[in-house]
């Protein structure tokens, strides 16, 4: 289901984009201000999966996503991402489908959103993300702000999304099928069961100031900011209380972020 008007004229005053008919200029504008605004973390999942005791309780559907980040400035992983960027999207006029991707030998582990825009269908992707839309079938490299993407066929209805400027070219298998919403909903569900991913390590990572900057918990050593400038990466050591300076980095609410760390210290002592 779409977002409700208030909802989405909140969240587009919030990703700073002027609304326009449902073309791809737009959409591309969106795409570009949606990785500058909203980052993709596993910080909430954490904390929601420690908070809440039922597992078909804790996906956060789009319109709790979107006020969550609004008042925290929080965002989340695949699928909690792409299922609100696509009730925004049909709130703004545009039609699409879900799908369910697979990465290397893993099955079914990855969204994203097929959106039909300008006459034709384009791959769009705020859970990886893919920092602009991709047209299906390709019609060769695009170039993005940060990589030039490259979609080669790998079977019936599969491509491969390859990225340049990065140690691992390889992103994921496109399965272009569309994934009817009760089914997305089913598998978001399950992603907060035993097997859900990045439930035992905290990634926050968002475009600032035009750079890409990362944190990521599961890090060897004391821990760091990473900045990533043209081929360079660069490490900042993460002084005193770490959920706090996170916050000032990536304007999310500290209290997230210290319930997140909370819960993985908790769940790390119960694996030990």
């Amino acid at each position: 289901m779409p977002l409700s008007p208030a909802l989405a004229d909140a969240v587009l005053r919030y990703l700073d984009v002027v609304p326009g008919p449902p073309d791809v200029p737009l959409l591309g504008r969106l795409i570009a201000a949606y990785t500058q605004q909203v980052p993709w973390e596993s910080v909430s999942r954490i904390a929601r999966r420690a908070a809440v005791t039922r597992t078909e309780d804790c996906p956060r559907w789009p319109e709790q996503f979107w006020r969550e980040a609004l008042a925290l400035g929080t965002g989340g992983t695949c699928f909690e991402s792409n299922l609100a960027l696509h009730a925004l999207l049909g709130a703004l006029g545009y039609t699409g489908d879900l799908t369910i991707n697979d990465m290397k030998s893993v099955r079914g582990c990855h969204t994203a959103l097929i959106v039909h825009a300008g006459g034709g269908r384009w791959l769009v992707d705020a859970g990886f993300p893919v920092h602009a839309p991709l047209p299906l079938p390709p019609s060769g490299p695009v170039a993005a702000p940060f990589h030039t993407y490259t979609l080669v066929p790998s079977g019936a209805g599969r491509y491969d999304l390859e990225r340049d400027r990065h140690p691992a070219p390889y992103c994921f298998t496109l399965v272009d099928s569309p994934v009817p919403e009760p089914a997305y909903r089913t598998a978001t569900t399950a992603d907060y069961g035993p097997d859900g991913l990045f439930l035992d390590e905290i990634i926050v990572t968002r475009v600032i100031d035009g750079v890409v900057t990362r944190f990521a918990s599961d890090k060897a050593g004391p821990p760091v900011l990473e900045r990533f400038l043209s081929d360079a990466r660069i490490e900042t050591p993460i002084e005193g209380d770490i959920p706090a300076a996170l916050a000032a980095v990536f304007s999310m609410d500290a209290g997230v972020l210290r319930a997140a760390f909370t819960a993985l210290v908790a769940r790390q002592h119960r694996g030990a």
